[in-house]
């Protein structure tokens, strides 16, 4: 089995390797003056295993495109099998046309990362779980949420603890989760004017004396949170955190999270943390490390995957 690392989460790859008591794969990827991605193996892979540990989150088409090259390079080498580890998948949100003439790019990404010459992919709590047919590949999809469950009991008082989807899409997420603690489930009724924007409109259960969760795959601009901790506490929950798999967190978000109500975001290593993150008073970041390494063992040893979630 052979570990190969791009440059998108470097820390998360290192945690991967310890794990599994292997060492990274020596690569270069590099640029060239006009930025275009040079990529060379600089071990011999022919006839490995080969596991390619990169998120394609921001610069999502500079990190998508060294995974594409990675591969190719692989598949050039010999390398036996190829799988792209894939803790963030990009462009998940865009899995559907919501409208005319608008593309479904989750689907083209998959196209492409076939196409290159992967043999199977591993990745992280899918935005949606029908992306796992735009593969012609063998795809595994991993849940973060025995390691969510797991930091929960350690920081939370179970028995009046409220688990809360911030959205209707996000109910079957949270009732797992909910049934994993034993808690009662609330879901927030939103209506979404724009990208990026969201009103809340309604709390669907009683919330009232509760210390609530909220629970969702992804957090980008943030603003969905903090409207759902609003209305919670104003409903008369003690106090809202929030438990996400993947930190995005583009533009202003750590400074709106930072002056929200919000008692604590939770978020993985999927995605590698910022400096402002980082230094961010009430966001604490959680590693998936081990949940993945596992998964990378099974596969290498042609072991179950799923029983990791029983």
């Amino acid at each position: 089995m052979k570990l190969v690392a791009g440059n998108s989460n470097r820390a998360l790859a290192e945690a991967i390797a310890n794990y599994l008591d292997t060492p990274l794969t020596k690569c270069v990827v590099r640029r060239f003056a006009d930025m275009e991605i040079f990529v060379e193996i600089e071990e011999n892979v022919r006839g490995e295993d080969v596991f390619i540990i990169q998120s394609t989150s921001f610069p999502a088409n500079d990190h998508l495109m060294e995974l594409l090259i990675i591969i190719d390079a692989l598949r050039r080498a010999s390398a036996r099998r190829i799988t792209a580890v894939i803790p963030y998948f990009g462009y998940a949100r865009q899995d559907r046309k919501p409208g005319p003439r608008a593309p479904i790019s989750a689907k083209l990404v998959a196209n492409l990362i076939t196409e290159a010459g992967a043999d199977r992919v591993l990745t992280l709590d899918l935005h949606a779980g029908q992306i796992q047919g735009f593969f012609d590949i063998p795809t595994d999809n991993l849940y973060a949420a025995p390691t969510i469950v797991r930091d929960i009991h350690d920081h939370f008082k179970l028995n009046s603890v409220m688990v809360v989807s911030p959205d209707v899409g996000g109910v079957v997420r949270a009732r797992g989760l909910a049934k994993r603690i034993g808690a009662s489930l609330a879901i927030v009724d939103k209506r979404r004017e724009r990208a990026g924007e969201s009103e809340v409109m309604n709390i669907i259960g009683d919330v009232d004396g509760r210390s609530c969760i909220l629970v969702d795959d992804i957090v980008d601009s943030g603003g969905t949170l903090c409207n759902a901790a609003e209305a919670l506490l104003a409903k008369g929950a003690t106090d809202v955190s929030a438990y996400i798999t993947h930190g995005v967190l583009s533009g202003a978000a750590v400074d709106r999270i930072a002056a929200s109500r919000l008692k604590e975001l939770v978020i993985t290593d999927s995605i590698e943390a910022t400096d402002s993150v980082r230094n961010a008073s009430n966001i604490r970041v959680i590693t998936i490390a081990p949940l993945i390494a596992e998964a990378v063992l099974r596969t290498a040893q042609e072991k179950s995957v799923s029983s990791l979630f029983h």
